[in-house]
């Protein structure tokens, strides 16, 4: 989950100092069996420099030929998870304006609203916990769609406070739902636990199930979001894809393996959704990450040396020559969308699943 944003020289200055220290301590030992199904049977999908910041450094993601599982491999300890999230909200400085609004798509308003839309064929929820929830922009869109709910988020940063402020959410809780004593403070009472791209950031996705379950009542809604690494896209793009997200996200995971663990814990199944939670930004999303490569941020702290006054004036240059490639990707992502959402193209699903008391 994310970590408290910083003013990005204060970020980067915090961030230089870290790699200097090297990286090694940031990542636990590489493991030779799936998180998942503990099978031995994995293979390199993906291995790949951060695409983002362009900070030193190779991620690799794995997965198992048995039950599909993709994982970061060696895993980041949780001091390497704080690091990167710390510079993440602080800013991509591999990326301009155009390209980050692309990377962060899938947090517009409209998405939102349609996301809570989903809850509505479902007993009218009373109170609603929005687990990762960040600024709380997801509640703020859905009290549009259920004026009559309490919502409250969760978040390990201080953002969540800022959203209680602002007043996005009711309540403010911050920390981990996995922790014991914000599982015995919120146990049984929420109707509705929602989770939008939150378990591929999770060290433990079952354990944060279970955990959201917990302080469901009896009878009360799952909703999730989560990107889905069987994706055409994921093939086609490779390392440009955005949804591996590395080094955040931890997790990839197939949606049977979701459903079946799900069913597993007592829950009904009772919707799933390919074709709304996908987001048009794959196109896009690629040439922006390429353009991060090509034309990395002249303040980048891991930098030797600062850029030259030729490479500044070559970077603007190209900053601006580049900007009508991305106006098109992002049109030519949106006409495409309606027709890949319906295909292997769709980028992520949806599960929403009742808990076990009355689920039978």
């Amino acid at each position: 989950m994310p970590a408290t944003p910083q003013p990005a020289a204060e970020s980067g200055a915090e961030s230089a100092g870290e790699l200097v220290r090297g990286t090694e301590r940031l990542h636990e030992p590489r493991r030779e069996d799936c998180p998942w199904c503990g099978s031995t049977r994995l293979h390199i999908r993906l291995r790949t420099p951060d695409p983002v910041r362009c900070e030193p450094g190779t991620f690799v993601v794995d997965e198992c030929r048995d039950c599909g599982h993709a994982f970061q491999n060696p895993r980041l300890t949780a001091e390497g998870l704080a690091f990167h999230h710390r510079d993440f909200h602080g800013g991509h400085p591999g990326l301009d304006g155009l390209a980050d609004r692309l990377l962060t798509a899938r947090g517009s308003a409209g998405r939102h609203r349609a996301a809570a839309r989903a809850m509505l064929p479902f007993p009218e929820p009373e109170s609603w916990l929005d687990v990762g929830t960040g600024l709380g922009h997801f509640p703020e869109a859905a009290k549009e769609v259920h004026p009559y709910t309490s919502f409250d988020g969760l978040d390990a940063s201080g953002r969540v406070e800022q959203a209680r402020v602002a007043g996005r959410v009711e309540e403010a809780h911050r920390g981990h739902l996995t922790d014991p004593r914000m599982l015995a403070r919120l146990r049984s009472r929420y109707d509705v636990v929602s989770m939008f791209h939150h378990l591929e950031h999770t060290p433990d996705p079952r354990a944060e199930l279970r955990a959201a379950l917990t302080v469901l009542r009896p009878g009360g809604h799952l909703l999730l979001e989560v990107p889905d690494p069987q994706s055409a896209f994921g093939t086609l793009l490779g390392k440009w894809w955005v949804p591996y997200g590395r080094p955040r996200h931890l997790h990839l995971m197939p949606a049977a393996n979701l459903l079946t663990e799900l069913e597993a814990l007592g829950c009904a199944i009772v919707a799933t959704d390919r074709r709304e939670p996908h987001t048009p930004y794959d196109i896009a999303g690629a040439l922006a990450l390429v353009l991060a490569r090509v034309v990395p941020a002249p303040d980048a702290p891991w930098r030797a040396e600062p850029p030259s006054r030729v490479e500044s004036t070559l970077r603007t240059a190209l900053v601006g020559v580049t900007a009508p490639l991305m106006a098109t990707a992002t049109v030519l992502d949106h006409a495409l969308a309606p027709l890949l959402r319906r295909t292997r193209f769709s980028n992520a699903y949806r599960i929403i699943a009742r808990s076990g008391a009355s689920a039978a």
